[in-house]
């Protein structure tokens, strides 16, 4: 007789009771006793098997443990029995993997809530956690889940994605690597907004990464998530309180901790709640380069989210306003399209309008279409970037109506008397330097950091190491080697610096004037 014709549900019930009875392992010797003991006769094959099987459900994640296996599976979803969905970045998938019954979906979701040391019944029907592994959980139980337990668990993979991976599967458009280097090389405080599921962590996760490897990142997360391939991480995660109501250590306290730890770099994993004063406290006070991740639907929601938190925390807005503006300066938003693609969408800045609010500034938007907007010291700058190699120089000079000269090669950027610009590649097209000098005049600061970035233009190294900003040429010949250029440029990086330096700012935390002036 097969194992295959045998009632498994009831085969496997009967050899768990008796092995539960014992409270012997379940090593193939042992299963077969306890098959015996059932008047089970079966080969040394099926033995095996049904060891393998009982390992599984005992110490393993029962028939989930073939998906989580799977290295492109980001989350595994249990909403019935028969209904078990995986998520390998394209969007959720039905799988073929099953439960003999609800009742086998509810213990898989006890014992792995058990293993993670969180309680998970009827009176505590819900459970959120993290594995040995790093998988995070997430179960309901029914009532409260209608039908059948609900589980829920995200994969955490041991290894970070690289920049150069995350542009290879299309998260980081083409430019914004070097758009996201300048930033870290710059040590602005940033942000990372998105939905549900849009890559906030795997983003940041390959941001860290790229951090010097003499500074120091503390992480204070809810669920430890972030796996930066550095090699000075400090990893910090909250704990729930125990049955008797002790030993709950929260975000907020991490973060806290965190700034009593000597970090370079504060990094909180996600902020939702009061945490937030304190981040934004730390930031302000000496600790730059500092970053986070927040649920929100598009970057202009960013500043109307954190003040829903902060004044929930008891954080009047006004002050709210005041720390964002000079806590953070650039947000990068990520989306999710219907197909599941995740990428980063826009680049916003953070200024104050004539009220004193902080309110977010496109500068950046990837996609099929321009973005089109005003220049002027409180306005920003318009950007389209395209696919490297897509149009030729000649084309993207045609669209944007520079001085460009024909027959450019692909992969230049063209900068435009309108301020528009359109970055293919590393370098940047011959245009008259009194056109560039004339754009960067009229930039707000957010956006021209971002359109010097996106050019190539290394305006700060480790804050006074660099006494003139150079231009980071794609080959020789470029636009950077022409003394007019230069001197332009030099110019209106002059008259930038006496326009935002002689109020004291807005400059770049862990910047100053003299990191922006072209001497």
């Amino acid at each position: 007789m097969s194992f295959a014709a045998l009632d498994q549900a009831a085969l496997l019930d009967g050899v768990r009771r008796r092995l539960a009875e014992s409270g012997a392992e379940p090593t193939p010797a042992r299963v077969a006793q306890a098959l015996r003991a059932q008047g089970r006769v079966l080969g040394d094959a099926e033995i095996l098997g049904v060891a393998e099987r009982l390992r599984s459900e005992l110490v393993g994640s029962g028939p989930l443990e073939t998906l989580l296996a799977d290295p492109e599976v980001t989350d595994v979803l249990v909403s019935a029995p028969d209904r078990v969905w995986v998520d390998r970045g394209g969007g959720l998938e039905l799988t073929p993997v099953t439960f003999p019954d609800a009742a086998a979906v509810r213990r898989l979701a006890q014992r792995l809530a058990a293993v993670a040391g969180r309680r998970l019944d009827d009176a505590r029907p819900w459970a959120d956690a993290r594995l040995p592994d790093g998988t995070r959980l997430h179960a309901v139980l029914p009532p409260v889940a209608v039908g059948c337990t609900c589980l829920a668990l995200r994969v955490v993979r041991p290894r970070a994605f690289t920049l150069a991976e995350l542009v290879a599967a299309g998260t980081v458009p083409p430019g914004g690597d070097r758009l996201l280097r300048a930033l870290l090389a710059a040590r602005l405080s940033f942000l990372v907004s998105g939905g549900t599921g849009s890559g906030k962590t795997t983003l940041l996760s390959a941001l860290l990464g790229l951090v010097g490897a003499d500074e120091r990142i503390v992480l204070a997360e809810d669920s430890a998530e972030l796996r930066p391939d550095h090699p000075h991480v400090v990893r910090l995660e909250t704990r729930p309180a125990n049955q008797e109501g002790a030993g709950l250590v929260t975000l907020q306290d991490l973060v806290r901790q965190a700034l009593r730890m000597r970090p370079d770099r504060l990094v909180v994993g996600e902020v939702r709640g009061p945490e937030v004063v304190h981040l934004l406290a730390a930031l302000n006070t000496g600790h730059e380069g500092g970053c986070c991740t927040v649920h929100a639907n598009t970057a202009g929601d960013v500043p109307a989210r954190l003040e829903a938190l902060a004044t929930a925390a008891g954080l009047d807005r006004a002050a709210l306003h005041s720390q964002l503006a000079a806590a953070l300066s650039v947000v990068l938003h990520l989306a999710r399209d219907r197909s599941g693609r995740r990428r980063i969408a826009e680049v916003h800045v953070l200024e104050r309008d004539a009220t004193g609010l902080v309110r977010t500034v496109p500068a950046l938007r990837w996609g099929s279409g321009r973005s089109r907007g005003r220049r002027g010291g409180g306005g920003w700058l318009d950007c389209w970037v395209g696919r490297v190699g897509s149009r030729t120089g000649a084309v993207a000079a045609k669209a944007t109506g520079s001085r460009a000269a024909e027959g450019t090669a692909p992969g230049t950027a063209v900068v435009a008397r309108s301020g528009l610009v359109e970055v293919t590649g590393s370098g940047m097209a011959a245009v008259a330097g009194s056109e560039v000098a004339k754009v960067m005049g009229e930039m707000s600061m957010g956006a021209a950091l971002i359109c010097l970035a996106a050019l190539g233009w290394l305006l700060c190294e480790r804050h006074h190491g660099v006494r003139r900003a150079r231009l980071l040429l794609a080959g020789d010949g470029g636009p950077g080697t022409d003394p007019t250029v230069q001197d332009q440029l030099g110019s209106a990086l002059r008259r930038w610096r006496d326009r935002w330096g002689s109020s004291g700012g807005p400059w770049p935390r862990g910047c100053c004037s003299r990191c922006w002036a072209a001497r």
